[in-house]
């Protein structure tokens, strides 16, 4: 049960280093400069995913604690809370494309970057759900939600701290894909948690999965730009 005990126990402190690097990542951009965003979208989506991150830690520091039962009452917050954070996103998102006189394929590499980035946190934070009374599977699906949003953190940082490597990433019509960067940090930290898993418990179950998940998420925001169908289903969405 060591993992086991781990990933209930230590999640707490992976919580807090996920939050602090998205706390560097937007220092600059918008917490030093909170007055100055243009409207309320903005303060939405940014709560919205402050208060995900800080549920994260608090229910992680809970099962640390062995508070099962203000584990469980917070938890059900998140019913409103992950809606909230789906409605703020698609509507910062739409709200990025109201003024765009045509969409151009850095657009449609975008669209792919933000909508399939929620359907994956979807697809994690639901099977938590389904799975809360499985503790360590609940667990293993909880962490998962996190890697859906390395790369708004990490594009950031790269911009803003490390701007002379920005140029070396590959890139789609001279834009350089620094998401690349958080694509390569998530799949390193997933494969370390499917040899951890395998190692403790020979279990396959879940970190494959959320694996197989992020890399067709990955793909997509490499290469659906080029596809038709997804020309016409992000032109549908902006109309």
């Amino acid at each position: 049960m060591k993992l086991e005990k781990t990933l209930l126990q230590q999640s707490y402190f992976y919580f807090i280093g996920f939050f602090v690097l998205v706390v560097a990542a937007f220092w600059m951009t918008y917490i030093t400069r909170i007055f100055e965003q243009p409207n309320y979208r903005m303060h939405l989506h940014g709560a919205a995913l402050t208060l995900w991150c800080l549920m994260l830690i608090s229910q992680a520091y809970l099962i640390r604690t062995k508070n099962n039962g203000l584990h469980k009452r917070i938890g059900k917050l998140s019913y409103i809370l992950v809606p909230l954070i789906l409605f703020t996103t698609l509507d910062l998102f739409l709200y990025r494309f109201s003024d765009a006189p045509k969409l151009n394929t850095l657009d449609y590499h975008s669209a792919a970057l933000v909508l399939n980035a929620l359907i994956a946190f979807i697809i994690f934070y639901g099977l938590a759900i389904f799975y809360r009374k499985k503790s360590g599977l609940h667990a293993r699906y909880m962490v998962s939600t996190v890697f859906p949003f390395v790369t708004p953190a990490t594009d950031r940082i790269i911009h803003i701290y490390f701007p002379s490597v920005v140029p070396q990433f590959y890139a789609i019509e001279g834009t350089p894909m620094v998401p690349i960067a958080g694509f390569l940090m998530a799949d390193l930290i997933l494969v370390g948690l499917i040899i951890w898993d395998w190692r403790s418990h020979k279990r396959l179950n879940v970190f494959p999965f959320v694996f197989l998940i992020m890399l067709i998420y990955h793909y997509s925001v490499l290469n659906f730009h080029k596809f038709q169908f997804w020309r016409s289903f992000t032109e549908w969405l902006v109309e």
